[in-house]
C-alpha cells in the first residue's frame, strides 16, 4: 500500500507544469494562444506514461540486484519495489520534462521569443 501512495505523490508532484515564458511585446495574445494550444498538442505526443513504465522495470531490475547482492529475498523485493517507484518517478519527469521542450520549440519556431 505504501508504493502506490508514494508513486501517485510523486506523479502529482511531477505534474506541475511549467508553462514556458514568452516575450509577448508585439505578439497578439490570441494568435499566442491559439499558437500555444497547438504547440501542446504536439508534446501530448510524448508517452509519458511508457518512459514511466520502462523507468519503473529498469528500476525494479537494478533494486532486485542490489538487493541481491546485499541480502536475502526480502532485501531484493523491497529493493526491487524501492527501484520501481524511483525508476517510475525519473522516467516520467523525463517524459514531461520532454513535452515541456516540445512546447518551446514548437513556440520558438512559430517565431516567438521562448525566455526559458
Amino acid at each position: 500500500m505504501r508504493i502506490p501512495a508514494v508513486f501517485a505523490l510523486l506523479t502529482l508532484g511531477a505534474c506541475a507544469s511549467n508553462a514556458p515564458i514568452v516575450d509577448m511585446r508585439g505578439v497578439d495574445p490570441v494568435r499566442y494562444e491559439q499558437d500555444l494550444a497547438d504547440c501542446q498538442g504536439y508534446a501530448e505526443q510524448v508517452a509519458v506514461g511508457g518512459k514511466a513504465a520502462t523507468g519503473a522495470a529498469v528500476g525494479a531490475v537494478v533494486g532486485a540486484a542490489v538487493g541481491a547482492a546485499v541480502g536475502n529475498s526480502r532485501t531484493v523485493e523491497r529493493a526491487a519495489g524501492g527501484g520501481a517507484v524511483v525508476g517510475a518517478a525519473k522516467g516520467t519527469g523525463r517524459g514531461l520534462n520532454e513535452r515541456q521542450r516540445v512546447v518551446r520549440n514548437c513556440l520558438r519556431n512559430r517565431g516567438y521569443a521562448v525566455l526559458n
